[in-house]
């Protein structure tokens, strides 16, 4: 969603620096939005110190909004404000342009490619040459990402209901019980996870926080209603609880993991509140507060012997189960 938005961005200062600016009807035009997301751009640039102001009538159908003459440096094809990008900056750039990798064969991958086309093209030639070479330092990872073809129309909705807070008829497919569902959400956040997307939405009807697989929504419909932000929801902290995307009853993990194991263990922090006691043989015991317990289980599994479950006792149990009947289908 950042690379649409960022040609919304250049979209809105190139018509800002014209001479004659641009009232908020013609932005809305131009860019193909509404009042209130011009506003929210106007916004953006103005808190990112971009020097735009209006002409102070009290027509507010007619006034003409402008960004500072001297502040734009004029290019062939399009005004921009003079950018001076440190290393660092440049460096968050081309990071952030790896993710487009997941939107691979979409519209959205064309448009991100397209922003940062835009972007080279107004950045001196040393520095454009500099960010060539930064390609080199980061390989962008497409393995195992979802295929997200065809879903442009529903992302685009799905972004537009959470930036105008609209309640969304949703259409999908649940694997838990695979059954198509349909049900209203209020969405709230994207978020991605090993190469897929997902997004927190609230479901009114049952007051609860879902997570859906964007890939699985069926169809959607946006309604003119709209939801207000659930107050004490908190996304970053949803999202640190847990083990990976399901969000359930929490789990007090004890776990075992073995020399030969533990190295990787130490290196990676798995949550905030988290324990590791060393053993003198050079294995550990992992402490850990988390939910999620078939992601959590999936990961335990992944270890083989290689680890043990200390507590709690139900999922020790579990992992018990699950390899003894694996065993069973080798033998």
């Amino acid at each position: 969603m950042r690379e649409r938005q960022l040609v919304k961005l250049l979209k809105t200062v190139d018509l800002l620096a014209r001479p004659e600016g641009a009232t908020i009807n013609e932005l809305c035009e131009k860019i193909g939005t509404d009042r209130r997301s011009v506003y929210r751009i106007i916004e953006t640039l103005q808190s990112m110190h971009f020097p735009v102001y209006d002409d102070k009538t009290p027509d507010e159908r007619n006034k003409q909004w402008r960004l500072q003459s001297e502040y734009v440096k004029k290019m062939p094809n399009i005004s921009v404000p003079e950018i001076k990008l440190s290393f660092s900056e440049m460096l968050a750039l081309y990071l952030l342009k790896g993710e487009a990798s997941l939107y691979s064969g979409t519209r959205l991958e064309a448009e991100a490619l397209s922003a940062f086309e835009k972007i080279g093209a107004f950045l001196p030639g040393p520095v454009f040459k500099q960010l060539d070479k930064i390609k080199t330092l980061f390989i962008p990872q497409s393995k195992f990402a979802k295929d997200y073809s065809g879903r442009e129309e529903i992302i685009d909705t799905l972004a537009d209901a959470i930036l105008t807070q609209k309640i969304c008829m949703v259409t999908y497919f649940s694997f838990y019980d695979e059954k198509q569902k349909q049900y209203l959400i209020e969405p709230l956040h994207f978020f991605e996870s090993n190469g897929g997307m997902y997004i927190f939405v609230r479901v009114p009807k049952h007051d609860t926080i879902r997570t859906l697989a964007v890939e699985r929504i069926q169809k959607l419909e946006k309604s003119e209603e709209t939801f207000v932000y659930p107050e004490n929801f908190n996304p970053e902290k949803l999202l640190e609880s847990s083990f990976d995307i399901i969000y359930d009853d929490p789990v007090s993990l004890q776990l075992w993991v073995s020399k030969k194991q533990a190295k990787y263990i130490r290196e990676r922090k798995f949550f905030h509140h988290q324990t590791i006691t060393e053993n003198a043989d050079g294995s550990l015991v992992l402490e850990i507060e988390t939910s999620g317990w078939e992601d959590l289980k999936r990961w335990i599994l992944s270890l083989g012997a290689e680890a043990v479950v200390l507590a709690p006792e139900n999922l020790r149990n579990e992992i018990i189960k699950e390899f003894r009947q694996s065993m069973d289908r080798y033998c």
